[in-house]
């Protein structure tokens, strides 16, 4: 078997690993991949968001079978376009990952299959939206409608960081056409989770959770980016708590896409706030998280070609997803500057002194396996795989303090409640 692995981060890197994992042994590919996933598959130069060359490079290298990994090709078609052209893909079709590509779409989704999720309401006229912030008051959340790399998310603490949100987005078109709509939302307070699921529109598998930590500074400060670390599972994890979200807060939702003529297929990815009157769903996201995938495929314990098979075939209901009572533990190694600007081509050093019980899962990596230099913000994730979340926590530090290049930034306080 021949297969294909979309996109080039830390995420993708991690399904080329649980790939090559397989028992069936697949030829791997990946598109456009990094100096991580060069190492277990041929990196083919397409970029991820490039549709017709995927669909081109699909046909040259013979896949059977694709697997897509960032939000961007989903919406942009890539499945709709694989199937058009017979082609075998794991993901949501376009209207699908709406569920993802508009806000606005996913909480009318959510209201209309009932599940819990916070009172809103959206916008296209900034004034509309200012005169509903000074009437309901402060917190409150200000979000882009489209795909904004989970920069578009503003947790208003005062009337003016509210208004401030609006006018950067709708007016001063901060993150493009992205923000030309916005939903306004009340501030739910709680426990944060991410939850995953594999479904093929008909069936659910049940859920694996994780926590991730969204700001680059310590204590949850400074501005947000696409993820500096996280823990699975989170301790106070339950079958219980899992049958609730799972009923209540996705099985609805899928429910609800198919009535509309869009059964989502894929991997369904829901943020959750877990509030004193019970779990809510913040968002929906389309794919695997990123670092999240990174500690939840080390901890599953199926054949990944398996699963992927089971959500293209429509035979999910035979499904049972297995993870590992092991615990996992994430820590993103940035650039100095992200998420804002940083510089690039800084040599990577030590990548192949981590401990035993960690791994390095690479994203912004280019050059080879003996010449790593950083490409981007987010340089790597090291994941530490211990029988408790503290031992999970002391190899992924001990792993991370091997790894240095110039300007080498990471939080020191994931999962620090295990110490």
């Amino acid at each position: 078997m021949r297969v294909l692995v979309i996109g080039g981060g830390a995420r993708e890197h991690a399904l080329v690993w649980k790939l090559a994992a397989s028992a069936s042994a697949p030829e791997l590919f990946a598109a456009p991949g990094n100096a991580g996933t060069a190492m277990l598959a041929t990196n083919i130069p397409v970029g991820a968001d490039d549709v017709e060359g995927l669909l081109r490079a699909a046909h040259t290298n013979a896949i059977d079978l694709t697997v897509v990994g960032p939000e961007g090709p989903l919406v942009a078609g890539v499945v709709d376009r694989f199937r058009e052209a017979g082609l075998r893909i794991f993901g949501p079709t376009k209207s699908a990952a709406m569920i993802e590509g508009s806000k606005a779409f996913a909480k009318r989704i959510m209201r209309e299959a009932g599940a819990p999720t916070a009172a809103f309401e959206t916008f296209t006229d900034p004034e509309d939206a200012r005169r509903y912030v000074r009437e309901h008051g402060v917190p409150i959340v200000v979000k882009a409608d489209g795909l904004a790399a989970g920069k578009g998310v503003v947790v208003a603490q005062t009337i003016d960081e509210a208004l401030s949100a609006i006018d950067e987005m709708m007016v001063g078109k901060s993150l493009g056409d992205a923000g030309a709509k916005v939903v306004i939302e009340e501030c739910l307070t709680g426990q944060e989770v991410s939850v995953f699921c594999f479904t093929d529109g008909k069936s659910v598998t049940r859920l694996v959770a994780a926590c991730d930590y969204k700001r680059i500074h310590d204590g949850d400060r400074g501005p947000n980016t696409g993820g500096m670390g996280g823990y699975s599972p989170p301790p106070w994890w339950t079958d219980d708590l899992e049958r609730t979200i799972r009923e209540r807060c996705i099985a609805p939702v899928l429910a609800r896409l198919a009535e509309v003529g869009i059964p989502y297929t894929g991997v369904l990815f829901g943020g959750l706030m877990l509030t004193d009157d019970g779990p809510q769903v913040i968002e929906f996201n389309a794919r695997l998280g990123d670092p999240e995938a990174q500690l939840v495929l080390t901890r599953l314990e199926n054949d990944f070609v398996d699963v992927v098979a089971a959500v293209v075939d429509g035979a999910v209901s035979a499904l049972d997803i297995r993870t590992s009572d092991r615990c996992a533990v994430g820590v993103v190694l940035a650039s100095e500057g992200y998420p804002g600007s940083y510089a690039t081509g800084k040599s990577i050093a030590g990548l192949g002194a981590l401990p035993s019980g960690s791994l390095a899962f690479l994203a912004g990596v280019a050059g080879s396996s003996t010449v790593p230099v950083t490409s981007g913000g987010r340089v790597l994730t090291v994941v530490g795989s211990g029988a408790t979340l503290a031992e999970a926590r002391d190899l992924a530090y001990e792993g991370a303090s091997q790894v240095s290049f110039e300007g080498e930034y990471h939080r020191t306080d994931i999962a620090a409640f295990a110490r």
